[in-house]
């Protein structure tokens, strides 16, 4: 492959929904796909591990001490992914092995926080196999506050690829200016938008947020069928009751840095999609237009990031 390119792919699959180990064999296979493919970079959609909680919305989530409800959580808590207890360890092993960078969207149950609440998290790992980071998201969307606490901006980083520096969104947070704006400082030019699954929000934000930061977007979505609900669901015969054909219809696409399609929206199945990706084209439209370059003003306005992981507890004597 030609200097100043790379080859990227989107896994659009389906989870197996609310089994971490399952979801996480399907993972590793794709990532193995992706490899020998020649791709550097394997991007999956938001909280693939263990999967999106969709009850939320279509089983009378918000209600207060509801039995039912408080038994799918623990069970939702049991399959979260917890990074303390290895459970990422051997996708990180495959990840070094094939020399492929990986952005994993997983519900997180960290130990820094108690190990009892979830965070909705996205995971780069880079081509060594390292955790380069962990970004847990900032505002969980609507219903997923009943199930997911907010996060930090200790994730609002972005990590060297090749040529390329690659920076990563759960979801609605693509439409925080101010958090699209901290990546972009630091020199973002391959975005990943992790989603779901739905083409209604992946078909208009990808070419808008390439265009205004001049970078290649990608969205990385997931699917859901009704037959992925598993039969021993609490829940299962009022979840599908209310639920569409599809719960997560994929919508997972490519931008360039003109905002142009390199791969439009893709919907209804799982599939692997790869493109190549030359930086070039970033130095192009980077030539008339640089969000925290020469098209900005830090002296008429500026962002201030908090990067600290928050915690509860801080020991005697602890600076950091």
């Amino acid at each position: 492959m030609e200097a100043g390119t790379l080859q990227v792919a989107v896994a659009q699959i389906a989870p197996v929904w609310l089994e971490r180990a399952a979801t996480l064999a399907k993972v590793e296979t794709s990532v193995a796909q992706a490899a020998e493919q020649g791709c550097g970079l394997v991007a999956f959609g938001e909280a693939l591990v263990p999967g999106y909680p969709f009850w939320l919305s279509l089983t009378d989530g918000a209600r207060f001490e509801s039995a039912r409800q408080k038994a799918i959580h623990a069970a939702y808590m049991e399959q979260a992914v917890s990074l303390e207890d290895g459970h990422l360890d051997a996708l990180c092993a495959l990840a070094g092995e094939r020399g492929i960078a990986v952005v994993l969207g997983c519900v997180e149950r960290p130990a820094d926080r108690g190990a009892h609440s979830l965070y909705c998290s996205l995971v780069t790992i880079d081509a060594s196999g390292t955790v380069a980071s962990v970004h847990r998201k900032l505002v969980p969307t609507y219903e997923e506050r009943l199930a997911w606490a907010p996060g930090d901006g200790h994730g609002l980083q972005v990590h060297r690829l090749g040529s390329f520096r690659l920076g990563a969104l759960n979801c609605w947070e693509n439409w925080m200016p101010l958090a699209r704006a901290a990546l972009h400082a630091q020199g973002e030019d391959l975005h990943v938008a992790s989603w779901p699954g739905s083409r209604s929000n992946t078909e208009d934000v990808t070419p808008f947020i390439a265009k205004e930061a001049r970078s290649f977007v990608i969205s990385a979505s997931s699917v859901l069928r009704r037959e992925d609900v598993p039969e021993d669901f609490p829940e299962r015969e009022a979840l599908l009751a209310a639920a569409p054909e599809m719960l997560a219809d994929g919508g997972s696409c490519i931008a360039g840095p003109d905002g142009a399609w390199i791969v439009e929206p893709v919907v209804g199945e799982e599939t692997l999609l790869t493109a190549v990706l030359d930086h070039a084209r970033v130095r192009e439209e980077r030539q008339n237009f640089d969000p925290s370059g020469h098209y900005s003003r830090p002296d008429v306005t500026r962002l201030v990031v908090n990067r600290e992981r928050q915690g509860i507890v801080q020991e005697a004597g602890d600076d950091d």
